[in-house]
C-alpha cells in the first residue's frame, strides 16, 4: 500500500513524499497529472461582428489581433473546475445521447460572455472581464483577472460568448491542469568522515555538522535539500574537492520519492492529485476486471 504525506502546500504547489512504491508507479502518476486529470478550458468562441455609431463615432468589433489568436489565448485561461458539478459532455445525463453538435447543458458546459470597448489611451481586456452565466464559484478567480487577452483603442469593441467543457490533457494542452511535474528519490546526508566534513562546515554555508543525528545522518526534507546545494560548493571542480572527497554524500532511501508540480490556478494541487490517483486506480481496475473475465 502507498502511503502519501504531504510535505508542502499552497494554492498552486505542492510537494508530496511517496513510500513504499516504485519509480514506475510514481512515473504513472506523473503522466496521469499532466494527460489524464479532468479540467474545465474553453473549447469553443462565438465573436459577435457589428458596427454601431455612439455620439458620432463609430465603434466596430475590428480590434488588433485575429480571433484565432484571442480565441486561443482564451483557451488557456484557467477555469474553475469543480469535478462534482460537471461531467465530460458524453457522459452528461442530459446529452451523452444527442450528437456532438447538440450536447450542452447546465451539467457539462459553462458560459462565459464579455463585452468590452476601447479607448483613445487604449484598454486591456482581460480574463477578469469574462461574465459566468451562473453562480459565482464559475468567474476566474481574482488572482488571474489580470491575464490579458487583447488591448482595444477608440472606436474597437470586442464582444463574444464563449464555452467551455470537460476534457484531458491528451487532447490537448488546455485541458492539461498542471506543470513543472517532476519525481525524485528521496535521500538523506551521511557523513562518512567528520574530519574531513569539516571543510564544508567551515564554509559557514546552510548546514552544520548540529544538523546531522548522531548516528551522521540528515533526514530532514527540507535540510537535505539545502545540503544538496552546499555540496556544489564542494563538488567535482571545486579546490575543495581534493581535501573533501565525498566526507558528506546523500543516499537514496529505497521505495521513497518526493513528487511535486504546480497548478495552473483551475483547481488546488491537492485536487489535482486525488483526480489523478482516482483515475489511475480505474484504469488498473479495468485491467483487473478484463483479465477476470478473459481468464
Amino acid at each position: 500500500m502507498v502511503n502519501a504525506e504531504i510535505l508542502y502546500e499552497d494554492d498552486e504547489k505542492i510537494k508530496i513524499l511517496l513510500k513504499e512504491t516504485d519509480r514506475a508507479f510514481v512515473n504513472s502518476i506523473r503522466r496521469t497529472l499532466m494527460s489524464d486529470t479532468p479540467k474545465m478550458a474553453i473549447e469553443t468562441v462565438s465573436f459577435i461582428k457589428k458596427t454601431e455609431e455612439e455620439d458620432g463615432e463609430v465603434w466596430e468589433t475590428d480590434g488588433p489581433l485575429p480571433d484565432e489568436v484571442i480565441a486561443q489565448r482564451l483557451a488557456m485561461i484557467p477555469i474553475p473546475t469543480n469535478h462534482e458539478q460537471y461531467y465530460f459532455q458524453d457522459e452528461c445525463p442530459n446529452c451523452a445521447d444527442m450528437v456532438e453538435e447538440d450536447r450542452g447543458c447546465a451539467l457539462c458546459t459553462m458560459l462565459y460572455y464579455c463585452q468590452k470597448k476601447g479607448s483613445q489611451e487604449g484598454v486591456w481586456v482581460t480574463a477578469g472581464d469574462l461574465n459566468f452565466l451562473g453562480e459565482e464559484e464559475g468567474f476566474i478567480p481574482e488572482k488571474y483577472q489580470s491575464i490579458p487577452i487583447t488591448k482595444l483603442f477608440q472606436g474597437q469593441i470586442i464582444e463574444f460568448s464563449a464555452t467551455a467543457i470537460m476534457g484531458r490533457g491528451r487532447d490537448h494542452v488546455k485541458w492539461s491542469p498542471v506543470c513543472g511535474v517532476n519525481f525524485n528519490p528521496r535521500q538523506i546526508g551521511v557523513i562518512n568522515t567528520k574530519s574531513r566534513a569539516k571543510i564544508l562546515w567551515d564554509l559557514g554555508l546552510n548546514i552544520k555538522a548540529g544538523d546531522f543525528n548522531k548516528d551522521g545522518k540528515l533526514e530532514d526534507v527540507d535540510k537535505v535539500d539545502l545540503l544538496r546545494k552546499d555540496l556544489n560548493h564542494v563538488g567535482s571542480g571545486t579546490e575543495e574537492s581534493r581535501e573533501f572527497k565525498e566526507a558528506v554524500v546523500l543516499e537514496d532511501v529505497p521505495n521513497e520519492f518526493i513528487l511535486s508540480f504546480e497548478t495552473d490556478g483551475s483547481m488546488s494541487p491537492k485536487v489535482a492529485f486525488e483526480m489523478a490517483v482516482a483515475e489511475l486506480t480505474g484504469r488498473f481496475g479495468g485491467i483487473d476486471d478484463d483479465l477476470k473475465a478473459v481468464l
